[in-house]
């Protein structure tokens, strides 16, 4: 079964992570979760609070499941996986100063295997030098760390861009993961 790694940390948003833990052995494939340490992370759900008054400018963080992390960064074996699936959350704020973390993600680039990342995501794509003239989309409060990467933000549902795709938030994950399931059984070997 090809395998696909989930990059988490604590604050690793509820629904841009496990969705694609239970949707992607659906159709065949491994998620095998990866974290700074092989242990338990706390996930968390962000939204904004509708009809809330005052009324919230940015999402509010509450308290979510948990899931175990099998191996740390510093063990994984790039060359193992087919693809590459990065959540939001408040994780990637500081993921992406894990240097282990940011040669997988290059290597995925390099070898041009499929990569998925959803909301706060792109900032380990921005952090790993690897959107440079790409067009992608995100949560709009994170358009500036597209452009700080290189590459174009547009406001869309989901953008593929060769072996990318992006989406913005866990509201477009059935498209995200249809592109993305679609780019891992293109790149399946026989």
């Amino acid at each position: 079964m090809p395998k696909v790694l989930l990059p988490i940390g604590d604050a690793s948003e509820v629904l841009d992570t496990m969705y694609p833990y239970f949707r992607l052995p659906e159709d065949g494939f491994e998620v095998v979760v990866a974290g700074p340490q092989a242990r338990l992370y706390h996930l968390v759900l962000h939204e904004i609070p509708p009809h809330s008054e005052p009324p919230w400018d940015i999402t509010r963080e509450l308290p979510g499941y948990h899931l175990r992390a099998s191996v740390a960064f510093r063990e994984v074996e790039a060359s193992d996986y087919a693809g590459l699936f990065l959540s939001g959350g408040r994780a990637p704020e500081y993921l992406r100063y894990d240097e282990h973390l940011l040669a997988i993600t290059r290597h995925f680039f390099a070898a041009h295997k499929p990569v998925a990342a959803v909301c706060h995501g792109i900032e380990i794509l921005t952090a790993a030098d690897c959107i440079r003239g790409r067009t992608v989309t995100t949560v709009p409060k994170c358009a500036l760390d597209c452009q700080q990467g290189g590459a174009r933000y547009v406001d869309q549902p989901v953008v593929r861009d060769g072996n990318l795709v992006t989406g913005r938030t866990w509201h477009d994950n059935t498209a995200l993961l249809k592109e993305f399931v679609a780019m891992l059984r293109a790149a399946a070997p026989g």
